[in-house]
């Protein structure tokens, strides 16, 4: 055992060290810490700090100016021990080399200034790759939804999570698994879609990568925070219990059971008027009593003081911390602000101590989990091989230019009257107009996640730190005539640019023009955190400057570079083609450039349903019957492109849709099979989705519902066997009485391209009795694809650990 640490006034250390000897159980050595700590060291475990984080703007956090301005020094704060460190990376640029150093000089001073030596629990922000100078930029999460490919997502969080890993960070703020509810939500980009069941598959895959790589996946946000009122963020939440049930829990509740998450985060919503950092009945008796989770539940940034300023259930800091423990919160993020005052008010009788041990036993039991109670523990292990770490590997940018192929939808592609083809793949000979406020902008491709926009925008004098090519410069190395005109900026009004810009368009064979956001934060952008949108329309004039290309006679590519589904009702008739890419990260200028050009047959579906008109009712496709078109409304709010849809440059014939038996019991399986054939004359990949439709039910239902869906390559002439086998359990719903049921009678297994392409409708007749089904139902179908070597569908491997 290592000698005891000098104590300093106030107690002292004693021989041995419990919570470092690894031969005792866990338990004791959390124990033997909860038993010795001080008060004042108990509430320092659960409590972040937040160095360097600005106090004189907005920042990169909500009322971050507000929070963060009466900070005390970084000794006061470390004096009795720290919980967590916030995001030393990600807070402003900094050298991959120096701030692992950095990091590792900070925690050298935690363990030396605590009389324990415990070191804090580092955490960063890694939704569209690990969110550090340098450091490669992935996809954003709707770019993962549209991918339809969780295996390759895991592969991408394992990356993600062996880079941060390599410099000393210990959890990743991600992935988000709201289901997004109205795309007018800044957030949507951060979202995997509209269907809880493709958040699901996609967001477990993630998480498993991240866990996989040793990272502490943190799910969020925790929950109901995508249904705000009017796509608002930061705004009240009226949902119904089913609703809640159903669509918002589900993508959670599979994160942690099918991919082991150790942290859930929770979300800055009201529900009915119960913020959810004080729902005890969400936070304990769901999360933990119901579903078994033993991890951490960590505070949103502010989340925990915003009980008082916002929400307005607490009269002061001790109040909003005495609701938040009582419900279940165990670290407060990013700073120590709320929780600075718990000492003071357990001595007061305000607080019980109890809650203190209760959040104090799971922060420690991570830290044990990680290592960082044990006597080996070094701050410089991260550093042993570390001369110059490189963020951004070739390894990395190929793993996000494959996530970026296969994440472009190609939403139309009509061939003209009298043409003997469509405009799309590019002729290479074609003289080519690229037209548009995002055609050679680097920042197109990045969400607001992602380092550069999240804070590098905030820094203009630093370098981007990765290399972005845009979809101009990649055109322009493929296509011998390329012209290049910005037309308009994303928000700016000014049209002076449409004259130029039409006129090159007249001149050429084809123009492509590349619109859509601009990534920021609270308002600083037209999609992110804090960017809203009034309406679905294009921002600025950018919808304008369309009509005057169409307008010209010249076929016109229309490319959308967007973090969120924009209105293409006056657009789509008479585009010669439509592209949709949502912030497809670095790569994502050449992802899609080899689409254009034919070098990459498009194989992208679509995560969230494309609207055809700007206002009225954006929804998703998980519409009740009521819903939808009626006789009884003027307003149609049918998508206009659905959710799924997507196409591609070979064709597919769908053989042989069958159910193998149509008597399906209410605690059984029923198998879908069919033969899927690529009839084309290229390689491609099709998404066999399969959606159930309950057409008489105890409570309304959705039309349809994804429940299952295989992702399968083929060469050309080559064929592959699709089977798909679901529990009965992926037919229950909440029912009249607030349960989940399975119920029998009579439901149909709709085998589709999109939510409403269907191919073939299997009659199917669940028999038994109604069963009430709990968090140990199957959440997942099982998929089997034939021959392996043809197929990349892995959402059926993301099974319990």
């Amino acid at each position: 055992m290592s000698a005891p640490s000098t104590a300093r006034p106030g107690g002292s250390v004693d021989e041995p060290r419990v919570w470092q000897d690894v031969t005792r159980t866990p338990d004791e050595r959390v124990e033997h810490l909860v038993e010795h700590l001080t008060l004042e060291e108990k509430v320092a475990q659960l409590v972040g700090v937040w160095v360097g984080a600005d106090a004189s703007g907005g920042g990169v956090a909500p009322h971050q100016a507000d929070m963060t301005g009466d900070v005390p020094t970084w000794e006061h704060v470390i004096r009795d021990g720290l919980g967590q460190l916030t995001r030393p990376f990600g807070t402003a640029p900094v050298d991959p080399a120096s701030g692992a150093r950095s990091l590792a000089a900070s925690q050298r001073d935690i363990v030396a200034r605590s009389r324990f030596g415990i070191p804090a629990q580092v955490h960063e922000e890694c939704l569209a790759g690990f969110a550090a100078w340098q450091a490669t930029a992935y996809p954003v999460p709707l770019s993962w939804g549209a991918s339809f490919d969780p295996a390759l997502v895991r592969e991408m969080a394992q990356t993600i999570g062996a880079s941060m890993r390599s410099v000393g960070v210990h959890q990743g703020l991600a992935p988000v698994l709201d289901v997004t509810r109205d795309p007018r939500w800044g957030r949507t980009e951060e979202t995997i879609g509209e269907d809880p069941y493709l958040v699901a598959t996609v967001g477990s895959s993630y998480v498993r990568g991240l866990e996989d790589a040793g990272i502490v996946a943190t799910l969020k946000h925790f929950a109901g925070y995508a249904a705000s009122r009017a796509g608002r963020n930061l705004a009240p939440v009226d949902l119904g219990p089913a609703v809640f049930a159903d669509v918002v829990l589900p993508p959670f509740e599979a994160a942690l059971r099918l991919g082991g998450a150790r942290s859930v985060m929770h979300s800055y919503a009201a529900v009915d008027g119960v913020p959810a950092a004080a729902d005890e009945s969400l936070l304990t008796g769901l999360l933990r009593e119901t579903w078994g989770f033993d991890g951490t539940v960590v505070a949103d940034y502010f989340g925990v003081r915003f009980l008082e300023t916002l929400h307005k259930i607490a009269a002061d800091r001790a109040e909003a911390s005495r609701l938040a423990l009582e419900a279940g919160v165990d670290v407060e993020l990013p700073t120590v602000d709320a929780f600075g005052v718990v000492a003071d008010a357990v001595r007061a009788g305000e607080i019980d101590e109890l809650l203190v041990d209760r959040a104090l036993r799971r922060v420690l039991r991570q830290k044990l989990d990680l290592g960082l109670l044990d006597a080996d523990w070094s701050p410089d292990a991260a550093l042993a091989s570390l001369d110059d770490p490189t963020l951004d590997t070739p390894a990395a940018r190929d793993l996000a230019l494959r996530l970026a192929r296969e994440s472009v939808v190609l939403l139309a592609n009509p061939r003209p009257d009298g043409a003997p083809a469509p405009v799309l793949p590019l002729a290479p000979s074609a003289r080519l107009a690229v037209v548009g406020p995002l055609a050679d902008d680097p920042m197109a491709m990045l969400g607001c996640y992602s380092f550069p926009a999240h804070v590098g925008a905030q820094h203009p004098e630093t370098p981007l730190g990765i290399e972005i090519p845009t979809v101009a410069a990649e055109l322009r190395a493929r296509c011998a005539h390329v012209s290049v005109h910005t037309g308009c900026e994303v928000t700016d009004p000014s049209r002076e640019g449409f004259a130029e810009a039409v006129a090159a368009a007249r001149g050429a064979d084809v123009c492509v023009a590349v619109v859509g956001d601009r990534a920021g934060l609270f308002g600083r952008g037209t999609s992110g955190e804090g960017c809203d949108a009034e309406d679905l329309r294009l921002p600025g004039v950018q919808a304008d400057l369309l009509d005057a290309l169409l307008a010209t006679g010249t076929p016109v590519v229309v490319v959308l570079l967007t973090g969120r589904p924009y209105a293409l009702g006056e657009v789509a008739d008479r585009a010669a083609a439509v592209v949709q890419a949502f912030f497809p990260g670095q790569r994502g200028g050449q992802a899609v450039a080899e689409v254009l050009a034919g070098e990459t047959n498009p194989s992208g579906r679509l995560p969230v349903s494309v609207p055809a008109r700007p206002g009225g009712q954006p929804g998703t496709y998980l519409a009740e019957p009521l819903a939808r078109r009626t006789s009884v409304s003027s307003v149609d709010p049918t998508a206009l492109y659905p959710f799924g849809h997507g196409l591609s440059y070979t064709t597919f014939a769908w053989e042989d849709a069958r159910l193998v038996d149509e008597v399906w019991p209410t605690d059984g399986e029923a198998t879908v099979r069919l033969t899927v054939r690529n009839t084309g004359e290229r390689a491609g990949a099709d998404v066999v989705q399969l959606y159930l439709h309950d057409p008489v039910a105890q409570r309304v239902q959705p039309e349809a519902r994804l429940v299952g869906y295989a992702r399968v390559d083929l060469e050309p002439g080559q064929s592959a066997d699709v089977e798909l086998t679901l529990h009965a359990d992926l037919t229950s719903f909440t029912g009249r009485r607030g349960v989940r049921v399975v119920e029998p009678g009579d439901v149909e297994l709709r085998v589709a391209r999109s939510s409403a392409d269907v191919v073939a409708a299997l009659g199917a007749r669940l028999t038994g009795p109604e069963r009430e089904v709990g968090h140990d139902r199957r959440l997942v179908s099982d998929v089997v694809v034939h021959p392996a070597t043809a197929t990349r569908t892995d959402h059926q491997e993301v099974t319990p650990r």
